[in-house]
């Protein structure tokens, strides 16, 4: 599908090729954008916004004359360059395409709008749940397909040439890229991809995490086109990995058209001057909070280049809530990962939430909710206990504070109040969750500093701590280049925590391909296959993805937790310290009888319970 873009937004002919009219230089009426591009029938809401923009296309009154379709309402905010129209897709509507006729006095034009077959059963999308693991990728700084994308930005304000030199700079890492290798992503034994923004991001210094959207219909042409994503998407299905899209709905970057021609005076937060907020979440469950600091909470823009959106804008949220649907439909995608979710409004999201499982009842969502504690998050989770606001909606939480505790817990050695104690600890908190198995754990991603800030002497205590993610309660998410000992502070640069995969681009000359194994170290070597051994064996365990979880204090330094389903069982065990341990196992006695032998799914060895036993330094057991 042929696109075509103005400077400053998606113009008539964009994804269905179809939308042409009113583009003759002496027409009356000119439209340059319409948003979304197509839309479709069967839905289970049946009421589609359309946003147009052209020079006083308010003063146009809108008709139509299909069967079963009708415009009931037409708003027209404080810019007359924008006409919002809102039809109603009856149960009989056919799909087609239909004349949407713009009048205004004795002149007219037609616009053509494409209403599609829905091609798959909404009840099919199943979502992401405990039995997957997330592959968390930015596409910029994973791999490339070597493509020279110069003329795909014609026409871009700040098109940027990549210089892979440069931290905080394009690298040129494509969907092309990603797609090239699946295999590999695939042979580690993870079940789904969190890839970060690919939406378009035409911004000073090209903006290449992708968080500052400048058009929210139209994937990067840096990193390839919206069939490209579609076409990604498919391959990863064919090896059963599914895609979770990375949106944002608190803001949108500083160079979108709706800065520079507001649809209205409250579109955005301080529209009219840079107020940035206080990056303090606690304002928002916070029963004493001041007005001031609630408002500079949600309201502030997070940096000067993101404007922050106002969700209380019925027309805006619309506007976002159809987009995500739009990318459920049109790309096939499995799962959505929202930015900065609570800096954005709380009933907004809510409803969004509610909307997008309206249409998709299993689908599933995670939000970006980055608290410190266990409260902040619970706060957030859909059924929440302690939510006087009410009910948030959102199913999936981050766990940032297992984050924020585990390299210092697995690194250390386990006393009785700290190692692997403040991992016990963290879980004995899961009260305050409705649905703990619904939480999203990871050690690192692209916005926190590597869980390793260097490559340790032994792997004894990183072993410990990744079959702890992949065995524990949630679902676990891994941070690409973990599988090879990636490490970094993004001290002075995230740039440093997000660097390139090695061999993941053409002009690697180097001797280290992660993809073909070239050049690794044996330590990288080591890592890498534990974690394909312990992900592969994960994959389809419903006991690791169902069970119940029972664990016990550390107790001379070990830690010891049983994953439970009907009579299956799992038992991890590990030595939280860098000395031998030898310890009485009556504290096990309940899942662990004297006697009991179980293979170790690590070393393939029997173990055999007794009354007394010894754990080598930092031992590590998952026992079946």
């Amino acid at each position: 599908m042929k696109q075509f873009f103005s400077k400053v937004a998606v113009a008539l002919a964009t994804l269905t090729g179809g939308l042409t009219s009113a583009t003759a230089a002496n027409a009356p009426i000119k439209v340059d954008r319409v948003e979304p591009p197509y839309w479709w029938v069967g839905m289970a809401q049946d009421t589609l916004q359309i946003m147009l923009h052209g020079k006083d296309i308010a003063a146009a009154t809108a008709s139509l004359d299909y069967p079963d379709v009708s415009i009931v309402e037409q708003v027209k905010l404080d810019n007359p360059n924008y006409l919002f129209l809102y039809l109603k897709i009856g149960d009989k509507a056919a799909p087609g395409m239909l004349d949407i006729k713009l009048s205004e006095g004795k002149k007219a034009v037609k616009l053509p709008y494409e209403l599609k077959p829905r091609t798959t059963d909404p009840a099919a999308k199943k979502g992401f749940d405990a039995s997957d693991v997330l592959y968390l990728v930015m596409p910029d700084r994973f791999a490339s397909d070597g493509r020279d994308n110069k003329d795909a930005v014609k026409g871009f304000d700040y098109p940027v040439t990549p210089d892979r030199t440069d931290p905080n700079g394009r690298h040129g890492g494509n969907i092309g890229g990603l797609k090239e290798h699946l295999d590999y992503i695939d042979s580690l034994g993870v079940t789904a991809v969190w890839v970060c923004p690919v939406l378009e991001n035409d911004m000073p210094g090209g903006s290449y995490h992708g968080y500052a959207t400048t058009n929210y219909y139209r994937i990067d042409p840096r990193i390839g086109t919206n069939e490209e994503w579609k076409e990604f998407i498919d391959e990863a299905h064919k090896r059963s990995i599914k895609v979770v899209m990375d949106m944002i709905f608190n803001h949108s970057g500083s160079n979108h058209p709706w800065m520079k021609d507001k649809p209205s005076k409250d579109w955005y937060n301080f529209p009219d001057k840079f107020v940035q907020t206080n990056y303090r979440l606690s304002t928002v469950h916070d029963p004493y909070a001041s007005d001031y600091d609630y408002k500079r909470t949600v309201d502030g823009w997070f940096v000067e280049t993101m404007p922050d959106l106002n969700q209380r804008n019925k027309h805006l949220m619309k506007y976002l809530t159809q987009n995500s649907i739009w990318w459920i439909e049109d790309a096939g995608i499995d799962g959505i990962r929202m930015d900065t979710h609570p800096y954005a409004d709380f009933e907004g999201m809510a409803g969004w939430l509610k909307d997008v499982r309206k249409e998709y009842p299993a689908f599933n969502i995670v939000g970006e909710c980055w608290y410190g504690n266990e409260g902040g998050e619970a706060f957030w989770q859909k059924g929440s206990y302690t939510n006087r606001k009410g009910d948030p909606e959102l199913e999936t939480v981050m766990d940032f504070v297992l984050s924020i505790k585990a390299r210092e817990a697995f690194s250390s050695q386990t006393d009785p109040w700290h190692g692997l104690n403040d991992m016990y600890d963290h879980l004995a908190l899961d009260y305050l969750f409705p649905d703990p198995t619904k939480i999203l754990t990871f050690l690192d991603n692209h916005d926190t500093d590597r869980f390793l800030l260097e490559e340790p002497e032994d792997l004894g205590w990183w072993k410990q701590a990744i079959a702890f993610l992949l065995t524990t309660r949630g679902i676990p998410q891994l941070y690409y280049g973990t599988e090879i000992l990636m490490n970094g502070s993004k001290e002075g640069s995230d740039g440093y925590v997000r660097r390139d995969m090695p061999g993941g681009f053409p002009d690697d000359s180097g001797e280290v391909n992660v993809f073909t194994g070239k050049g690794l170290t044996d330590k990288q070597k080591e890592a890498l296959e534990f974690m394909k051994k312990v992900l592969n064996w994960r994959k389809g365990n419903e006991v690791i993805a169902k069970g119940s979880l029972k664990h016990f204090m550390p107790y001379q330094g070990v830690y010891v937790y049983e994953r439970k389903l009907g009579d299956r069982q799992v038992v991890v065990m590990m030595n939280g310290n860098d000395k031998p341990v030898t310890m009485d196992m009556e504290q096990t006695l309940e899942i662990l009888p004297y006697g009991t032998k179980k293979r170790d799914m690590l070393s393939g060895e029997t173990v055999t319970i007794s009354e007394q036993m010894t754990f080598p330094a930092r031992a590590l057991y998952i026992l079946e």
